[in-house]
């Protein structure tokens, strides 16, 4: 052997991957410079990176390599791929004398005297996903039943789009940082990504969060793979509520890759616990209608619990505490077993209690008083007053809508819930509606709003709710239509102005009245209440449910 070569041997022999033991899935994701050697069975399923044909890899032999050569360069080398990024089955063999070298496809070997092991590489595909012990012995991957195959545009039975919070801290290290990488990559094979599957993104929570990738980026498990296999350790504290503020505020947003009427998820994984407040940063999430699971990994021990900051942590992040969205594993050594659990909570989408929000899961009716005692000028502020109500809710097709009725001895749709499914339509049509000007009958429009607005949307699944905004005294009853109005589900907030009877307004109201009536001696005084009113809305949703 000539020195160059034996230098060569030497710097692969010094070369240690990643962990690849008899615990994974197939493929396994490679680098350019793994070599036969570093991968601990007889048989395995590995996935080559993209860019190893304009790499300098070191082989040895031809049709069969020396062990210490690169399993990706042999492929390209013996023609088994004719572009790196795909994946190649590796059977190891015994030691033999006399590799031979030879120049293929571009890519040159060398030749060797003898070595203790080889390889050889194919693309013959097992007929089931299997997962290779180190005894040789082989199993279909967990999740996964004979035969079964993988839909190659992804589980259409689990459309949900998934951020990955990933530890990322001193507390996990860099070991079992690598080890979390590995089990990521095996749930996006479990959860069956694709476009038209799940979407998956993932952001490393650590000293600052970093988004690593977005739901936009990749739809293939390949992809996602060698993503996550490429990610750094970035150490630091474990700032897990300023990363789930970052993933509310910054990650589910169409520009991103998020879809309009799918649930929202954020899987938080925590080796330890965190070094910050979460609780905030969980309600806002929670506000935005994502589903926040938490992984708990390697808890405290008895000494570390004295400097938790909260020992509550998990119960205040979750979406809903009720056992479905906490789970925990020991360690991050022997993990299969976990993968089909936690894949299928996260496909349950009749259990993602947070899709559905005060934001986007309500039917607000306006009834508004367009008597003479308004005035043009003050029933401008009485619509932007609505205007800025309607601005908080996340109109749409699928998410919140707006319905508004005038009235004065009459009554007038000016829009119902099915006009507008935009914010932007919804308030041009708010700002286009014309002052009637008249007498007053409130309790006739309660009973016309009831039957007319509300009626065809009962027992649907958004909350209803109304917001009577009147500025005097009704000429009729308003007690009895409103007790009608309650008792078919619609939830009332009074909005009194000027010589609107305090009586009145909280006979009107919704229980508890003192939460549900407001009053203000002039027209520019009602911005006051927006976001109470606001605020209180969400609270009878969140209490509703």
């Amino acid at each position: 052997m000539n020195h160059s070569v034996a230098l060569q041997l030497l710097g692969l022999m010094l070369f240690t991957s990643a962990v690849l033991g008899s615990d994974r899935s197939a493929p396994i994701p490679v680098s350019c410079i793994t070599r036969g050697a570093d991968l601990t069975d007889e048989k395995v399923w590995v996935l080559c990176p993209v860019d190893c044909a304009r790499r300098q890899v070191t082989i040895f032999g031809t049709s069969v390599y020396a062990s210490v050569s690169s399993v990706c360069g042999a492929a390209l080398h013996g023609g088994v791929i004719s572009r790196s990024g795909e994946p190649i089955r590796v059977q190891k063999l015994p030691g033999q004398e006399n590799y031979i070298g030879s120049f293929a496809n571009g890519i040159k070997s060398q030749s060797l005297a003898r070595w203790i092991s080889s390889f050889t590489v194919s693309t013959d595909a097992p007929s089931e996903p299997m997962e290779v012990s180190s005894q040789g012995k082989s199993t279909v991957l967990p999740g996964k039943k004979k035969g079964e195959k993988r839909p190659p545009n992804g589980n259409k039975d689990c459309k949900v789009d998934i951020a990955f919070l990933l530890d990322g801290s001193y507390n996990i290290g860099r070991r079992r940082f690598n080890l979390q990488k590995n089990f990521i990559s095996k749930l996006c094979v479990m959860l069956g990504i694709g476009p038209e599957g799940p979407h998956v993104g993932v952001v490393q929570a650590s000293e600052i969060p970093k988004t690593e990738f977005y739901l936009k980026n990749f739809s293939q498990p390949k992809d996602v793979i060698f993503a996550v296999k490429e990610m750094a350790y970035r150490g630091g504290n474990t700032n897990t509520g300023k990363a789930l503020r970052h993933t509310a505020e910054t990650f589910f947003t169409p520009e991103m890759g998020s879809r309009r009427g799918l649930p929202r998820v954020a899987v938080i994984f925590v080796d330890g616990w965190p070094s910050d407040d979460i609780e905030d940063a969980a309600t806002m999430a929670r506000e935005s209608g994502i589903n926040v699971f938490l992984v708990s990994v390697a808890k405290p021990t008895p000494e570390e619990l004295g400097i938790v900051q909260d020992r509550t942590f998990i119960q205040k992040a979750v979406c809903k505490d009720n056992d479905f969205f906490s789970f925990n594993m020991p360690s991050w050594f022997s993990i299969n077993k976990y993968l089909k659990p936690l894949s299928q909570r996260l496909c349950n989408e009749d259990q993602m209690l947070c899709s559905k929000t005060c934001y986007n899961s309500v039917n607000i009716g306006f009834l508004i008083d367009g008597s003479s005692s308004v005035g043009d000028n003050n029933f401008r502020l009485v619509l932007d007053f609505i205007a800025n109500i309607a601005k908080a809710f996340e109109i749409s097709d699928i998410g919140s809508r707006m319905g508004a009725i005038q009235f004065t001895y009459e009554q007038k749709t000016e829009f119902d819930f099915n006009t507008h499914s935009t914010k932007d339509t919804t308030l041009a049509a708010i700002y286009g509606i014309r002052y009637l000007s008249g007498g007053t009958a409130t309790g006739e429009a309660i009973t016309y709003a009831a039957g007319t607005l509300f009626k065809p949307h009962k027992g649907g699944s958004r909350r209803n709710f109304l917001i009577i905004i009147t500025d005097g005294q009704s000429y009729d009853d308003v007690k009895a239509p409103a007790v009608a109005a309650q008792n078919e589900g619609i939830t009332i907030y009074s909005v009194g102005v000027a010589w609107a009877p305090q009586d009145d307004l909280r006979n009107m109201a919704s229980e508890p009245k003192d939460s549900h009536t407001f009053f203000t001696r002039e027209f520019t005084g009602m911005h006051q209440f927006e976001q109470t009113i606001i605020k209180g809305i969400c609270k009878d949703f969140m209490e509703s449910h």
